[in-house]
């Protein structure tokens, strides 16, 4: 276990940690498709996703509707379809509404009184707009992909973090559902790591880019976390 009293601040992943984006990604990718007499199961549909969004943040770095453009037009390019303009903007189009896990506010109302809050996020302002309502607590910093011109798992957007946080990475616990995007980076910044390995039709990834890593602790839940932070 943790000893959670050596950190003065945690930063999450927003969307798969705090947002169950799995969901919302799914549902959006079943309807494009079934509209194209197309199927495939869950499990693939989250594969594809996740190598297609890290394929489309390669490279120069532009918004993040553009990467879920991308992912569209990509899903079409393997399908053998040509997804129409209203379906290629549905999936960003589809974000505002993406709803929180049901463990994730109860659990923030929880850390905040021990700690500060950050989101470090793959996102643009303005996305995230709709969504910082949704959590319903005070975050003392937000970094964004837009603001770092870089996506995670890149090093740009948590030295970023690091640099408008002000507090030594020995004293910022991440928290994250991606080993990918999140634990990896940050364990090589000197940031302890929660992963957060929530439930999904792709067991133990998600909808993000397989990769094996060792975080220093691992919850089913948010709300497994802030009981473990609520411990004397």
């Amino acid at each position: 276990m943790l000893d959670f009293s050596r950190f003065a601040i945690l930063t999450f992943d927003c969307y798969g940690t705090l947002i169950n984006w799995e969901d919302s990604i799914l549902r959006c990718l079943n309807r494009i498709l079934a509209a194209h007499s197309k199927d495939t199961d869950d499990a693939t549909l989250l594969q594809l996703y996740g190598d297609f969004e890290a394929s489309a943040e390669q490279g120069e770095c532009r918004c993040y509707r553009d990467v879920l453009h991308s992912v569209v037009d990509q899903f079409g390019e393997r399908f053998g379809f040509a997804p129409g303009d209203q379906e290629a903007g549905s999936l960003a189009e589809s974000l505002k509404k993406w709803k929180p896990w049901p463990d994730t506010i109860a659990a923030l109302r929880v850390l905040e009184t021990h700690f500060q809050l950050a989101i470090i996020s793959n996102v643009d302002d303005d996305l995230f707009a709709a969504t910082r309502p949704q959590l319903e607590v005070d975050f003392a910093q937000i970094i964004t992909a837009q603001q770092a011109r870089a996506y995670k798992p890149s090093l740009k957007i948590f030295e970023l973090a690091l640099s408008r946080i002000g507090v030594p990475a020995h004293r910022v616990l991440h928290v994250g559902q991606s080993l990918y995007h999140d634990v990896i980076p940050a364990q090589s910044l000197g940031l302890a790591t929660v992963w957060v390995n929530r439930p999904s039709a792709r067991s133990g990834v998600g909808a993000v880019k397989a990769a094996t890593a060792h975080p220093d602790l691992q919850v089913a839940s948010l709300a497994e976390l802030a009981a473990a932070c609520a411990q004397p």
